[in-house]
């Protein structure tokens, strides 16, 4: 069977003459349906078809978002400060939408005390709930123990939304607020 470009059915056609009047209309002869009975064939410029895939496949691809995997790493002794700043760049990951491990390294007898580093990885969770769920419970691998929060479903929606601009009318206001106070200066100078 044999579909001509513009999808009208030509009927059965032995290959050498679907190839002929491919060629003569400047096309290929393209088997699009090899298990139909009988298999079908299309007059089409596979060049540009190929063409005309590629973008779409390059189009999907460019409005989807990766998520990554960051990982944070403390100890059950890490000091306030630390934790803090651990968590201040736990809670930037998760509100671009990466997904955090938070490990917690138990270094020579610590790891007799595995329920410290629990409470270490309990208030990680604590401290994230508005922007994470856990999605690894915490589990204990050797001498670290572990868990992977990631972007609550709110917080995924507002790190893929495109960036909202200011408009025009406040940019104006404060490109000439900053004139006018460049020209009171000016004045004051010269008094």
């Amino acid at each position: 069977m044999v579909v001509d470009e513009r999808g009208t059915q030509l009927g059965l056609l032995p290959i050498p003459e679907a190839i002929t009047l491919a060629g003569e209309r400047g096309l290929d002869l393209v088997e699009v349906a090899p298990n139909a009975k009988p298999p079908v064939c299309r007059f089409m410029d596979y060049g540009k078809f190929k063409y005309r895939k590629n973008k779409r496949a390059h189009e999907a691809k460019k409005h989807q978002k990766l998520m990554r995997l960051k990982e944070i790493k403390i100890t059950p002794r890490t000091s306030e400060h630390d934790y803090k700043f651990k968590l201040k760049h736990t809670t930037r990951f998760l509100t671009e939408g990466n997904k955090a491990k938070v490990t917690v390294f138990f270094k020579g007898r610590q790891i007799t005390h595995a329920e410290l580093g629990r409470i270490m990885l309990d208030r990680f969770v604590e401290d994230t709930k508005e922007f994470a769920v856990v999605s690894q419970e915490p589990k204990l691998e050797g001498r670290r123990m572990s868990m992977i929060l990631e972007p609550t479903k709110k917080t995924r929606q507002a790190a893929h939304a495109p960036a909202k601009e200011k408009p025009v009318e406040k940019q104006e206001a404060v490109t000439q607020a900053k004139e006018e106070v460049e020209v009171e200066g000016e004045t004051d100078a010269k008094d």
